[in-house]
């Protein structure tokens, strides 16, 4: 008897030459990401070989990681001195919704994610949400961008009626790629392949943070595992956050 794998890899789903990063942590030497140029050169090289053409830096900025806007457009301008390569790299941030956000909204001081630079990108503990979630949520939209939710199938406070909810509020999901392979927990992946399924992602990224998952291991992330019946949710996710 034949049994067929009901698993496939990214490398084998011909995705990844259709695919842009919208969330990592690339920018060497501001937060818990990338530290050295070096490593940035060396996972930009990688993504050449697997075809991704689109690179959104997205470095924290939060209480503990106070990054300024200018320092972090100074230092993603010295990436571009030293990249040379065809990738096109963007710079925006996620932002943890802490108070130094809160005083952010009012400036308007972000570094929006997008092409029309309407989109803010943001993030919550992964127990807990801040208090006074929907009305930040609001001051966002209120602002003039849209909140695009980073990683919200980590949150393990968030169950799925939170996710319909701000769905209805017209509230943008990322989803982390490696959560489908089960990188953070079999609960993130099971909320992810729920929420994927649903269609309820309007964006996705690695969430790189270190060189680990990349070209040095047994398991670089084009080798990361998922769901057949996930593929045509994923390549519909892809055609729209083109």
């Amino acid at each position: 008897m034949l049994f067929f794998k009901d698993t496939t890899t990214l490398k084998k789903s011909d995705l990844l030459n259709k695919m842009s990063d919208f969330h990592c942590h690339l920018l060497p030497g501001v937060d818990d990401g990338i530290k050295v140029i070096e490593d940035t050169l060396k996972i930009l090289s990688y993504y050449e070989s697997l075809g991704i053409s689109t690179v959104w830096m997205t470095p924290h900025v939060m209480e503990d990681i106070p990054n300024t806007t200018e320092k972090l457009k100074e230092r993603f301008h010295y990436v571009l001195t030293q990249y040379n390569g065809p990738i096109k790299l963007h710079l925006a941030a996620e932002y943890m919704m802490d108070n130094e956000f809160s005083n952010r909204i009012d400036k308007k001081d972000f570094l929006p994610l997008g092409e029309d630079q309407d989109q803010v990108l943001v993030e919550t503990s992964t127990f807990n949400g801040p208090r006074h979630m929907e009305d930040i949520f609001n001051r966002i939209k209120s602002a003039g961008f849209f909140p695009v939710l980073a990683h919200p199938e980590r949150y393990t406070y968030m169950k799925k009626e939170d996710y319909l909810k701000w769905k209805n509020q017209d509230i943008k999901f990322q989803l982390n790629m490696p959560s489908l392979h089960g990188l953070y927990g079999k609960n993130e992946k099971e909320k992810a392949e729920w929420m994927l399924l649903n269609d309820m992602y309007d964006y996705y990224g690695t969430d790189t943070h270190t060189t680990r998952h990349i070209a040095n291991t047994d398991l670089p992330f084009a080798e990361f595992e998922f769901k057949k019946k996930l593929l045509p949710h994923l390549e519909e996710l892809i055609e729209k956050a083109i």
